[in-house]
């Protein structure tokens, strides 16, 4: 496995915490917004202008989840399928140009968002036209919700470019990636089964969570450009998104070794320093290694090479 220059990994770590930590608190945060506003009966108190912010990052976890789950299929499968040209020419840098382009590629699309409360706008005092004043009044105070005709009209072309864009192609792409993915993962005999099944399981797990998770709300987009409404149940189908949040760490667990030796190195440090706990490291890491070195050939270096592509 091709080795890393201390001073470009080190960047490249301090570059995704430095974005990542603020983002992921940034999200926490809506996340809680969203659950008061919930208890609230759906009840916007805070400033109207927090409230396109506030939508702004809840989509962009939903539709940025997208991109990453394709990107880790694409990974893995180039991994399987290439794995000598495609561990020489893989590079750290690769992955951090490419989450760059998924958060701007993201940004343009759901910047909607910030843009839908000033498209026909209705002033709440004096407006008349078709409205009460008790109806804007309601409609300000609900965040992102009873949009008017004219806001319509633009909002649903965007949701179903918003569906094809950022969930249909990755969908298909992730589909691809993982059916080749396996249908080659079981044709390598020489891997130990119990890992080449723990991979195809997980590959299988990715696809049903991209499914159950994202398929529900983006599915409400094209009802809703069919119908040119917001259907009555998008409220419920967005409750599934939701639940990425905690199946997304679990994949991520599960598709890095590095992340495994990790937490299990944790863990073991956790329970050495509990009295009366005499349990014995689980040796995450010695399995390349002690398979190596008993049969140090060609043959089984390409799968070891193969293993750890499988494992990221």
């Amino acid at each position: 496995m091709q080795e890393c220059h201390t001073g470009l990994c080190l960047s490249v770590y301090i570059i995704t915490f430095v974005l990542g930590f603020p983002a992921n608190i940034l999200a926490f945060y809506t996340f809680c917004k969203k659950m008061q506003e919930v208890m609230d009966d759906m009840v916007w108190h805070l400033p109207y202008v927090l409230c396109p912010l506030s939508g702004f990052v809840f989509y962009m976890t939903i539709y940025n989840s997208t991109s990453f789950l394709t990107a880790v299929s694409v990974d893995r499968y180039l991994g399987v399928a290439f794995p000598i040209h495609y561990s020489v020419k893989r590079r750290p840098m690769y992955a951090v140009i490419a989450s760059i382009f998924f958060w701007i590629f993201s940004f343009l699309h759901l910047s909607i968002v910030f843009i839908m409360p000033f498209i026909g706008r209705v002033e709440p005092p004096n407006s008349t036209e078709g409205h009460n004043a008790s109806g804007a009044e309601r409609r300000s105070e609900v965040c992102y919700e009873n949009f008017t005709k004219a806001q319509l009209d633009v909002l649903l072309p965007v949701r179903l470019e918003l569906c094809v864009v950022l969930f249909c192609i990755p969908f298909l792409i992730c589909s691809f990636c993982y059916i080749n993915f396996i249908r080659i993962l079981s044709k390598l005999q020489h891997i130990d089964r119990r890992r080449r099944l723990r991979a195809i399981g997980m590959a299988l797990g990715t696809l049903l969570v991209f499914a159950l998770c994202f398929g529900p709300y983006n599915v409400s987009h094209i009802v809703g450009y069919i119908t040119w409404k917001s259907p009555d149940w998008r409220d419920k189908a967005l409750l599934c998104s939701t639940f990425h949040a905690c199946l997304d760490p679990l994949i991520f667990y599960f598709s890095s070794s590095a992340l495994r030796e990790t937490v299990s190195s944790v863990i073991q440090g956790v329970k050495s320093r509990l009295p009366g706990c005499t349990c014995s490291p689980v040796p995450w890491g010695s399995w390349g290694r002690d398979n190596k070195n008993k049969n140090p050939n060609p043959a089984r270096d390409k799968e070891h090479t193969q293993e750890e592509a499988n494992a990221i």
